[in-house]
């Protein structure tokens, strides 16, 4: 009997492999587009002795392809 996440022989007999590509065949340049926003807005607009007061969050994102 196997344990649960135990693969066999058998079953490991039946994969297949494929090679990567050499390194030279990769890029030579990875470029990565970086977005990086910041925002934040206070209105104090029609109002006598108030303050206003906002705080800003960022988030960044990076994808590459």
């Amino acid at each position: 009997m196997t344990s649960p996440g135990t693969i066999s022989t058998s079953e490991v007999a039946g994969q297949s492999v494929e090679l990567l590509p050499t390194r030279e065949a990769l890029a030579l340049v990875n470029i990565a587009n970086i977005t990086a926003v910041n925002l934040a807005i206070a209105v104090n607009a029609g109002t006598i002795g108030s303050t206003a007061a906002a705080a800003a969050l960022q988030h960044v994102a990076g994808f590459q392809h």
